[in-house]
């Protein structure tokens, strides 16, 4: 499957790089500082130089034949522009119709509730939290949630873990709108596994389930 990385040298990008060559994807990556991936793989995926703010770079990195867009990004408190994620998805979803690309699989925030969730004090802490402490990042997951939903005839697939952490893959976890807290974690790995899972799964078209374990 051809498949574009966008957050390919951050914590969650660099492991479904990793785990999208081992199942034997060929991989684009859209990049602005190309020395930040890993030596290991860089005669292994073609890279594109270029910023995903700019629409004309994210053409460059999706090109004809693509079947599928992973999206990793992830937002700084201190140094990311407002709503990163969602002028990128903004950008992404146009060269989607143009060019007709069949699939979207992204990772937001558990911050962001959905109708289907189940929510407890434990959720609203959650989003209290976020709210207060992380605003940023919690405001750019939100916008480009709703985003997301006012393209739903397009294919969009994602997932929404609270703590990610450094750790190795479990392959274990919970995977739906089950209820959650502040102390729900996951790991980097999972993560990246059940986003490279949902590039060929249709369980959870048009919804973003909550990973936990």
């Amino acid at each position: 499957m051809k498949v574009t990385l966008f957050g390919a040298t951050g914590d969650l990008g660099g492991e479904c790089l990793a785990q999208c060559l081992q199942a034997g994807h060929d991989v684009t990556v859209l990049v602005r500082t190309p020395d930040k991936l890993p030596a290991v793989f860089k005669d292994r995926i073609r890279v594109v130089q270029g910023d995903g703010l700019v629409l004309e770079d994210v053409s460059r990195a999706l090109p004809s034949g693509t079947h599928a867009i992973l999206f990793a990004v992830g937002v700084d408190e201190k140094t990311s522009p407002p709503d990163l994620c969602t002028d990128i998805t903004r950008h992404i979803l146009t060269v989607m119709r143009q060019t007709h690309i069949p699939r979207f699989v992204w990772c937001g925030g558990g911050s962001t509730l959905r109708p289907d969730d189940v929510v407890t004090f434990g959720a609203k802490f959650v989003c209290w939290f976020s709210e207060i402490f992380l605003k940023h990042r919690h405001t750019d997951k939100q916008h480009q949630l709703t985003l997301l939903d006012e393209n739903t005839d397009l294919c969009w697939v994602g997932i929404r873990p609270l703590q990610m952490k450094q750790g190795a893959m479990k392959g274990r976890y919970r995977l739906g709108f089950n209820a959650f807290s502040g102390m729900s974690k996951i790991h980097f790995a999972d993560c990246a596994q059940a986003m490279i899972r949902m590039l060929e799964d249709d369980t959870w078209l048009g919804k973003a389930p909550i990973i936990q374990y």
